[in-house]
């Protein structure tokens, strides 16, 4: 079959012919519908060396948002219809421990032991005319369209999950909510919070295109660049925003969602470009905090699978066939995408 493998550190995929996969006990196969490309991958691929925190040893097959249909099932499983239409949890755990009894496979606690990070990342992805995956690992999706969902499994994911440890701040009236970084998972962050909140959302990005398309979905915009921390301030009415998701991650987005919060505010940094934050008593809000999160739970899943079945998750998508999955990823680093690129291997 074809498959985009990421073969070196600090180099470029490739689309080559590997053997089909054969699933073992408990086990899945997927005919792929779709595979997201994420700049998760990019950073993979292209930041990483051999022995850095977060490396990924190569070489695998790319691709950590996937849905597909059943083709086939290992032994032991019971329950999946064949030919049904479901989406992969990324996250692979030691199903041991108590975390991963929850479905909380990102917070394994034999994590350092474990083979693999998750499907995509150390082990083989969807980024392939077929996948296998644990039977608990796969979500139904029903006669939702399976390829426009598969990057609900991070691009939705991730940001819900981040979302949900803030609703306590967002809980009552005159709430708002600030998101920084209008990519993929920032506009469905948006649509998440309008979703779940009563929150006024304040969204703000680089990009016109991006910010109208958060204003559309019920955002108030506000561009990067001087004075935007002041303006953020503004619509607040001085107080700031009660929690922020920095969907990038690097210093200076930090720094404008630290200085933007309100007193006992939550900062959640969602994107993994790694930028430090230098933090003073005497310049943090009082009470406020500062976190990450990592991807989510597969309860958590179910919940987007739901949302994005009533209409509230509308990922905005550009396919591309297995054939051009490496344009989608030159696309994708060259910052030419306004979706979210999904390979379809097996034809639109």
């Amino acid at each position: 079959m074809r498959a985009v493998v990421f073969e070196n550190y600090q180099s470029f995929p490739v689309l080559k012919d590997v053997p089909r996969p054969v699933p073992g006990p408990g086990e899945v196969l997927l005919r792929v519908a779709g595979a997201g490309a994420c700049h998760s991958d990019v950073a993979v691929y292209r930041d990483f060396a051999e022995g850095q925190p977060g490396a990924q040893t190569p070489g695998f097959v790319l691709g950590h948002e996937s849905s597909g249909w059943v083709e086939e099932v290992g032994a032991g499983v019971e329950g999946l219809e064949i030919g049904g239409a479901y989406l992969v949890y990324g996250p692979v755990g030691c199903h041991r421990c108590a975390a991963c009894a929850a479905g909380a496979d990102t917070l394994c606690r034999n994590a350092a032991t474990n083979p693999y990070m998750a499907i995509g990342l150390g082990r083989d992805g969807g980024m392939a005319e077929y996948v296998t995956a644990p039977a608990r690992n796969l979500v139904p999706l029903g006669d939702a369209d399976p390829v426009a969902a598969a990057p609900l499994a991070d691009a939705a994911l991730t940001p819900y999950h981040a979302i949900k440890t803030a609703l306590p701040q967002l809980a009552g009236g005159g709430r708002f909510a600030l998101v920084v970084g209008l990519g993929g998972l920032g506009q469905i962050a948006v649509q998440i919070l309008r979703a779940l909140t009563g929150a006024t959302v304040i969204a703000t990005d680089m990009k016109e295109e991006a910010m109208r398309t958060a204003e559309a979905a019920g955002a108030v915009v506000v561009p990067a660049g001087p004075g935007q921390v002041e303006r953020i301030r503004e619509i607040t009415g001085g107080r700031g925003v009660d929690a922020a998701f920095d969907v990038v991650g690097a210093s200076p987005t930090i720094a404008t969602c630290a200085a933007s919060m309100a007193q006992g505010g939550r900062l959640i940094v969602i994107g993994i470009d790694g930028g430090p934050y230098e933090w003073s008593f005497f310049t943090a809000p009082y009470e406020s905090t500062i976190s990450n999160t990592y991807w989510g739970t597969i309860p958590d899943l179910h919940e987007v699978v739901e949302m994005y079945r009533a209409g509230q998750i509308v990922p905005e998508i550009e396919r591309f066939a297995l054939d051009d999955a490496l344009e989608a990823y030159r696309r994708l680093e060259a910052g030419e995408l306004s979706g979210r690129a999904v390979v379809v291997p097996h034809g639109n």
